[in-house]
């Protein structure tokens, strides 16, 4: 649960770093990315392990690398949750979700 926790911190610490650096990601708040933060952190605990059921084969094809398409596509997903927070494109949701999932396994990886 702590682990669980400083991932989510990251993830939000990261989101607003994101919408900071003008890179296709924004929040009109704070308060808008922290709901996002918890919109991918409640996703990838109870959607990812059947999205990863389901794309195994593509993830096998592709050496994992459709694994970063289906973040960015939550991460773009994640605007029609929340408002005030927007990711203009594909290509801005991809690098999103590059770099929030580096952040996010350094954290997991800090907090054991």
């Amino acid at each position: 649960m702590k682990r669980r926790f400083w991932v989510f911190v990251a993830t939000a610490v990261t989101l607003l770093l994101l919408t900071r650096l003008h890179l296709g990601i924004g929040a009109t708040g704070i308060l808008p990315a922290v709901w996002a933060a918890l919109i991918l952190g409640l996703f990838n605990l109870l959607g990812r392990p059947v999205v990863r059921c389901l794309t195994l084969p593509f993830n096998i094809l592709t050496l994992g690398l459709f694994g970063l398409v289906v973040s960015a596509l939550v991460l773009w997903a994640t605007t029609a949750f929340v408002p005030g927070f927007y990711v203009n494109g594909f290509v801005p949701a991809l690098l999103g979700a590059v770099i929030l999932g580096l952040v996010s396994g350094v954290a997991g990886w800090a907090a054991k």
